[in-house]
């Protein structure tokens, strides 16, 4: 018998007391697109805030005050992001071992190794 929640998506957000939150679905309805929706602004934030950090970094002009208030934000972003990554590969299918993905990490893992693309 198939689990249901074998195929369920990690939502981007968390239940009151902080567990994670799953939806079930052919992922068509109102909850799914309401988590497209939520996962959007949440990369567009995360978006924003490494342009807002980058040249408040760079110069150098920061009080410790203003680094541990980035880090803040930065770091409940990067659990944002972190948490879309999860329910995105979560939902990604496996390639079969006679499809290009093979080849391709294959190819990928020559050129990290050698510094030049493969033939």
């Amino acid at each position: 018998m198939i689990n249901p929640m074998d195929n369920a998506r990690l939502l981007p957000w968390s239940s009151p007391d902080g567990k994670s939150c799953y939806l079930a679905g052919d992922g068509n309805g109102y909850v799914s697109r309401l988590a497209d929706n939520v996962e959007a602004a949440q990369l567009s934030s995360a978006a924003e805030l490494i342009e807002e950090a980058r040249p408040l970094l760079a110069g150098r002009t920061w009080t410790p005050d203003e680094v541990h208030q980035l880090a803040c934000v930065l770091t409940a972003s990067l659990a944002d992001v972190h948490r879309v990554a999860e329910s995105r590969g979560a939902r990604l299918r496996a390639p079969d071992d006679d499809e290009t993905g093979l080849e391709m990490s294959a190819a990928f893992a020559d050129l990290l190794t050698r510094g030049e693309p493969a033939p």
